[in-house]
């Protein structure tokens, strides 16, 4: 039985952790952490754990007893604790920002903070692009929530470079923004209405950016949407052809992404004519990715629908920490879900 700690574990990210490593078969949750809650046992805050028995501690990282390390901490938290857990020999999965990206200058350009921990570089953890890398990983940089379904909705378009240009349509629920609330993410604000925001300035854009940028220098613009649901995120790429493929059909293009995800059981393909619905993920570590579409402009369409809080965050964290463990990527991910 391997031991796992989650630094910051009271945030929604935090209780999805919870309930899904309380059932994972071959891990025990040895320590939960939060300095607000110290004394507190979990189920005051996150109810669904009610029979867990966990309490927050307010330990410090080098107390923690644990073969990996959750940190779901504030964006500029994690890279002042990660060294100290990593001295101690155990494995990080970061949740925050602080590690996806390759390098730092982009960071401190989109965070507007300092990077303090130039050191440690973490492998980024989309195991369906990387995970070779993330099985010798000491230190997994978790993606964001946008950018999951993003890129895997156009990595096989760049990757067998057809396209010149994407432009991205994401639709998040609340939850997205996290439990604190905002201006944004005020009740007024947000029923029966669409809210775009940082509409070219969101920081999700750079992760993006960093990861279809590679290929031929593919251009990738981002805007995202508030919507009145409580999770899931619903992304739309429009993506322009290059002169080279202009002729590619839709039943070409599936056979791309066919190709593509094959073996990747969490990665769900629609049908002809099935769209992805953000009541076909919600709870759940799978992506629906539909559309292939092709329009007489020579644009693509593909649509993916994954659950911000699962394979958008922790989901994700504990696939990686599968991977990162040496057993089955989908163990403890299987059987979760929640009804439409």
């Amino acid at each position: 039985m391997f031991k796992v700690a989650i630094i910051g574990a009271s945030g929604y990210t935090g209780g999805e952790l919870l309930r899904m490593l309380s059932n994972h078969p071959e891990v025990e949750i040895t320590d939960i952490t939060s300095r607000q809650y110290e004394g507190t046992p979990a189920h005051k805050i996150h109810p669904h754990v009610r029979d867990s028995g966990l309490v927050f501690k307010n330990k410090s990282p080098s107390e923690l007893d644990a073969d990996v390390v959750f940190t779901a901490t504030p964006h500029g938290a994690s890279m002042k604790i990660v060294p100290e857990i990593l001295e101690t020999g155990a494995k990080v999965v970061d949740l925050s920002g602080d590690y996806r990206y390759r390098d730092t200058a982009v960071y401190e350009k989109w965070y507007g903070m300092e990077h303090t921990d130039s050191e440690n570089k973490g492998v980024f953890g989309l195991p369906e692009l990387y995970r070779d890398e993330i099985k010798k990983a000491n230190l997994v940089a978790n993606p964001g929530c946008f950018p999951t379904g993003a890129i895997l909705s156009s990595y096989p378009l760049v990757k067998n470079d057809i396209v010149e240009r994407i432009v991205i349509d994401s639709k998040t629920g609340v939850s997205g923004a996290g439990v604190n609330p905002s201006a944004t993410t005020h009740y007024p604000n947000i029923a029966d209405n669409v809210n775009p925001y940082k509409i070219t300035a969101h920081r999700h854009a750079s992760e993006i950016k960093q990861e279809l940028h590679g290929f031929d220098d593919v251009k990738v613009s981002f805007t995202p949407h508030l919507v009145p649901v409580n999770r899931g995120i619903q992304t739309t790429s429009h993506s322009f052809l290059n002169d080279e493929n202009k002729d590619i059909t839709s039943e070409e293009l599936r056979k791309l992404y066919e190709k593509e995800y094959s073996g990747e059981y969490f990665i769900k393909l629609m049908d002809d004519g099935e769209v992805p619905h953000l009541s076909s993920v919600r709870g759940s570590n799978f992506v629906h990715i539909g559309g292939f579409e092709i329009d007489d402009t020579g644009r693509i369409v593909m649509l993916s629908a994954i659950d911000n809080l699962v394979k958008g965050a922790s989901g994700q964290a504990i696939q990686n920490m599968n991977i990162i463990l040496g057993i089955d990527e989908r163990t403890g991910l299987t059987h979760i879900g929640l009804h439409p």
